[in-house]
């Protein structure tokens, strides 16, 4: 697999955390309005909607789908039903910097989980990249001020957001796979190969969903801006984000990708200073320069 960055590749791979940053800042937002878990189920039943008139014949019976069932089914459990919900539910226990700040620690996840389970050398300018990048996210949360790191302190979210960041990474090193028989088709189709993991995903975080019903004391608070949010995130941080990231993966492979995934928290503190009517600060350029650098020096051969 090349590692080497395209233009077109690198747009594939700063799209994502753009709209992940963007996804943050609505769910935000909805706070208290939707449960955590079936906030997630419905944002990819709006996904699946989205996809069904592009992609619809993938499940039909006879469809190259049905005997790669499994592979999808687990794809569609880590990447759709698992992580994301799991990331609103660290939300409840853990606040924000700590979620960011655990979650920035993916390309050491993915670099690790590639070495002992999927055979894949580690070279020692991976991880100089890998510690350039996380220092650039930390440059972000710490705003500049390093002693605003000193007061962390880890909760059940952040252990949570852990094992979700775990997740990810095997689902990234997942998509580099090749997809049994005639199943192998569905990957130059991005909508075919997107709806394959949705629809089962879809299944799982149903049941997910269910099951926060069953235990606690769920409730929607409807209102337009919900809607309007829920359609958002079903749309640009679902179907778009996830289309590209499939894209940029399979292109450079799971460990460079994973530092343009450090890239979130600094688009998410820049768009909450727009939102904020803040100007960006010196330590958002530096931190720039620091992640940037960190996939510069990851993906030279």
């Amino acid at each position: 697999m090349s590692a080497r960055l395209t233009p077109s590749t690198i747009v594939m791979l700063l799209l994502p955390p753009l709209l992940w940053a963007s996804n943050a800042v609505v769910g935000r937002m909805v706070q208290g309005m939707v449960p955590p878990v079936t906030m997630n189920f419905v944002r990819w039943l709006v996904a699946f909607m989205v996809l069904l008139p592009l992609a619809g014949w993938v499940l039909r019976r006879g469809s190259v789908l049905w005997p790669a069932w499994r592979r999808f089914a687990l794809l569609g459990l880590l990447g759709v039903g698992l992580y994301n919900a799991m990331q609103y539910l660290a939300l409840k226990s853990s606040t924000p910097i700590n979620v960011t700040l655990v979650g920035a620690s993916m390309p050491v996840w993915m670099l690790a989980i590639g070495w002992l389970f999927f055979k894949v050398r580690v070279s020692p300018r991976q991880m100089v990249g890998a510690v350039l990048s996380i220092v650039g996210v930390l440059v972000v949360l710490s705003r500049g001020e390093w002693r605003q790191l000193l007061g962390l302190r880890l909760v059940a979210g952040d252990l949570l957001m852990i094992v979700a960041t775990i997740v990810w990474s095997f689902y990234s090193w997942l998509l580099t796979l090749p997809l049994p028989g005639a199943a192998q088709k569905l990957r130059p189709d991005w909508s075919a190969f997107l709806m394959a993991q949705v629809v089962f995903g879809l299944a799982w975080s149903g049941l997910f969903a269910g099951g926060e019903w069953l235990v606690s004391d769920a409730r929607i608070h409807w209102s337009w801006p919900l809607a309007a949010a829920l359609v958002y995130v079903g749309i640009g941080p679902a179907v778009i984000a996830l289309r590209c990231w499939g894209t940029g993966v399979q292109r450079v492979g799971p460990s460079i990708a994973a530092f343009f995934s450090n890239l979130t928290p600094l688009f998410a503190a820049i768009l909450s200073s727009a939102f904020l009517g803040e100007l960006p600060h010196l330590y958002h350029a530096v931190a720039f320069l620091l992640i940037v650098g960190g996939i510069v020096l990851s993906s030279r051969r």
